[in-house]
C-alpha cells in the first residue's frame, strides 16, 4: 500500500516539465525536493509579475505546462482561470452563479482545482462541479446541491475534488448525511454515489478535508477523513475497504476535520482534536482495523487547518500558530521541533517543503521560509501585503504566491 503520484496516471505529461497538477503537488506531499526557490521577496520587488484576479478566492493553483489554473469569483459567477507562465491571462471561464464565503477567511471557491493535463475539474461552494478543456470550453457542469440537497456545513466548503482511474470524485460530509459522488470526467455521468455518514458529536462529521489516493492490494483506493473515522474506498463503486476509528473515544463535540491526513508509504499520518493531536494508521487491511492499524498517537501537537508535507521520508507539521514538528511516520518519533516568531496571526495555508527549507504563508500576508533543522534557522519573512490562506506553489525555481486579490510569481534566485 503507498500514494500514487498523479504523474504515473498521466499520459500527457512527461517527467521533468513543470507541474503542480493538484493543491498538494499531484503526489499530495506538498514538497519540492528538487525546487531551489528565492528566499527573499516582497508584494512590489523580487517578482517575476504580479496579476489582480477578479475576485477573493482562497484556492491554490494548479500547474501544467504552460497553464496555471485557479477558481475565483468572476462578476458574480464562479470562475475557472488560465494564465500564461509570463502571467497574462489566456482565459477566464464562467460556470455559474456564485455562493460567497462566511468565513473572514474563506470564499465560493475554497477547493482548488484538479489536472489530468487533458482538462481541469473544480467544484465550489455554490455546489457546482465542472470539466474545462485546456483551452477553456466548457466540457461538462453539474451541481450537487441541486442533485442531492443543499450542504449543511457550518463554514465554507474546503475539499477539494480528487481524480481516480478516470473519474472525478468529491466528499460531502456533514450534517448526518453525508455522501461520496464519482463522475466521469470525460462526460460528467454519475458513476456512483455512496452513503459515508457515521453517528458522532456535534459538527465532527464536517469535514473540509481532501481525500487521498493510494494503493490498496495493488489497485487503486481513495482515502476519506471525517466524522472520527478514516474510511478507504473502492474508486470502482465506492464501496467501504475498510475503516479505522478510535481518535474521539470521549466523544469530544466540535473535532471538525480541516487538515487532511498525508501519506508517508503506507502510513497515513492524521490531524485532529482541533489541531491538538496526530495519530499515525497503517493502510491496509480490510473491515474495522481500529485495533490493529493505529500505529502512534500525540496528544501535545497536531494541526487544525494546515496540512502536513511529506519529504524524504520525513513528515513535516506546521501549526497553526507556526509551530513545525518533522517526525518520522512509521513510529511518530519526533526529529526536532521549530517554530516560527510569534504572531497574532495564525497559519491557514499548508506548507510547502523543498530540499532544505520550508515555506509557509501566514494570514495576515507575511510567507516565512526557514531552514529544515533541528537549529530551525529563519531565512526570510516576507510581506506580501494582503491577506494569504492558498498554499505556496512550486514553478520550477519560482513561486506562486496567491493573495486575496493578487496572483504573484517570485522570480528565481
Amino acid at each position: 500500500m503507498t500514494w500514487v503520484p498523479v504523474l504515473a496516471m498521466l499520459g500527457t505529461l512527461q517527467a521533468g516539465e513543470i507541474s503542480w497538477f493538484d493543491w498538494r503537488g499531484g503526489s499530495n506531499r506538498g514538497s519540492s525536493p528538487g525546487g531551489d526557490p528565492a528566499l527573499k521577496w516582497s508584494a512590489e520587488e523580487g517578482l517575476a509579475w504580479k496579476l489582480e484576479l477578479p475576485g477573493k478566492g482562497c484556492s491554490t493553483p494548479v500547474v501544467v505546462p504552460e497553464r496555471i489554473l485557479i477558481t475565483a469569483p468572476l462578476g458574480g459567477q464562479d470562475a475557472v482561470l488560465a494564465v500564461d507562465p509570463s502571467g497574462r491571462y489566456l482565459w477566464k471561464t464562467p460556470i455559474g452563479e456564485q455562493r460567497p464565503g462566511r468565513h473572514r477567511n474563506g470564499s465560493g471557491a475554497n477547493p482548488s482545482p484538479v489536472t489530468d493535463g487533458a482538462g481541469v475539474y473544480a467544484y465550489f461552494k455554490s455546489g457546482a462541479l465542472a470539466a474545462l478543456e485546456m483551452d477553456g470550453g466548457l466540457r461538462w457542469k453539474t451541481n450537487l446541491q441541486e442533485r442531492f440537497g443543499r450542504d449543511s456545513l457550518y463554514w465554507d466548503i474546503g475539499t477539494s475534488p480528487v481524480l481516480c482511474g478516470g473519474l472525478v470524485i468529491v466528499a460531502v460530509l456533514q450534517d448526518e448525511e453525508g455522501y461520496l459522488a464519482a463522475f466521469e470526467s470525460g462526460t460528467g455521468r454519475l458513476v456512483w454515489k455512496v452513503d459515508r455518514t457515521y453517528p458522532s458529536p456535534t459538527e465532527n462529521d464536517h469535514s473540509y478535508a481532501t481525500p487521498q489516493v493510494f494503493r490498496h492490494r495493488g489497485k487503486l483506493a481513495l482515502l476519506v477523513w471525517g466524522a472520527d473515522r478514516l474510511t478507504a474506498h473502492s474508486p470502482k463503486d465506492g464501496s467501504l475497504l475498510w475503516t479505522c476509528a478510535g481518535f474521539n473515544p470521549t466523544r469530544r463535540a466540535n473535532w471538525v476535520a480541516v487538515a487532511s491526513p498525508v501519506i508517508a508509504g503506507d502510513v497515513a499520518v492524521v490531524p485532529y482534536g482541533r489541531g491538538a493531536r496526530l495519530a499515525g494508521v497503517r493502510l491496509g487491511g480490510s473491515g474495522d482495523v481500529t485495533v490493529t492499524n493505529h500505529l502512534w498517537e500525540h496528544e501535545d501537537l497536531g494541526a487544525f487547518v494546515p496540512t502536513p508535507s511529506v519529504s524524504d521520508g520525513r513528515v513535516y507539521v506546521l501549526r497553526d500558530r507556526g509551530e513545525v514538528i518533522a517526525l518520522d511516520p512509521e513510529t511518530g518519533r519526533v526529529f526536532w521541533q521549530g517554530a516560527f516568531p510569534r504572531h497574532r496571526g495564525s497559519y491557514y495555508a499548508s506548507p510547502l517543503v523543498t530540499h532544505s527549507r520550508i515555506y509557509a504563508a501566514r494570514e495576515d500576508g507575511a510567507v516565512l521560509v526557514a531552514g529544515l533543522g533541528a537549529d530551525f534557522p529563519l531565512l526570510a519573512q516576507n510581506d506580501m501585503g494582503e491577506r494569504l490562506i492558498a498554499s505556496p506553489v512550486p514553478l520550477g525555481d519560482r513561486l506562486l504566491i496567491r493573495g486575496e486579490r493578487h496572483l504573484f510569481c517570485v522570480a528565481e534566485p
